[in-house]
């Protein structure tokens, strides 16, 4: 999976979304501004959450996987503790957090059912779970993932992440039912960003960023031209906005 990137790769590809997200996000899971709870950010990448939970400020915590995310995280913010590890394996004592918050992470945990467990672990009986995770097909990627399908003409179906946890509605509120949480809620959330044309939008797939970076990188200077060609005819005239939408779900540990 293309998450072995430098953090300025990623804040290329899918900072342009995330960033403004985590404020949406940070709302559906009540991080008031001046609220100064403790928050653990799992998966926290470069640190988009992180920054949007700073400035509310909340005292962050973060955890990520990537060696690389985890540097740049810490380089931006010197002062938060952000330790490298996965979210099935919290390395934090029971009850330490108010709250504990998954952006764009769910649908990438080897065990979504057990890392949003371990959440729920960490976070203080009352305290609140949540997680978004972009809708497959309205996603900011669902122009990519649709041309891609488009071309296909090979033995099965056509490389997407459709079937990834959370992407459809009502598959997030069920992971954090799985994992214990109650009065668990679920919404679509959702961000507008600018392109001032096919080519700015396009060139960031091609950074090896994830699963559709590495669908990219795989292909032939002639097929990546081909499906470039074709996502161009499936996004608006220039200039447009892709408007992204996310499933956000948050419970409360009992």
């Amino acid at each position: 999976m293309g998450f072995a990137v430098s953090a300025e790769s990623y804040d290329r590809f899918m900072g342009r979304f995330s960033v403004p997200l985590a404020a949406v996000f940070a709302d559906v899971a009540e991080i008031a501004v001046g609220g100064a709870s403790a928050v653990l950010d799992v998966g926290s990448g470069p640190g988009a959450l992180t920054d949007e939970l700073l400035a509310r400020g909340a005292t962050a915590t973060a955890i990520d996987p990537s060696p690389s995310f985890v540097a740049a995280a810490r380089a931006r913010h010197p002062s938060v503790e952000v330790v490298e590890g996965v979210a099935e394996a919290l390395p934090f004592a029971d009850a330490r957090f108010d709250a504990a918050l998954a952006q764009l992470v769910v649908h990438f945990m080897r065990d979504p059912v057990l890392g949003l467990t371990e959440m729920a672990r960490v976070t203080r009986p009352g305290g609140t779970v949540a997680a978004c995770v972009w809708d497959h097909a309205t996603g900011p990627l669902g122009a990519f993932w649709a041309a891609v399908a488009s071309l296909h003409d090979g033995p099965g179906e056509p490389p997407s992440e459709a079937r990834r946890p959370g992407a459809h509605r009502g598959e997030l509120a069920d992971l954090l039912q799985a994992a214990g949480l109650r009065d668990v809620r679920e919404e679509p959330i959702a961000v507008r960003v600018a392109f001032a044309d096919v080519a700015s939008w396009w060139q960031p797939f091609e950074l090896g960023v994830g699963p559709a970076g590495d669908h990219v990188a795989g292909l032939d200077s002639a097929a990546r031209e081909r499906l470039r060609d074709r996502c161009g005819e499936l996004l608006p005239e220039p200039p447009f906005e892709v408007r992204a939408v996310a499933w956000a779900a948050r419970g409360t540990r009992a």
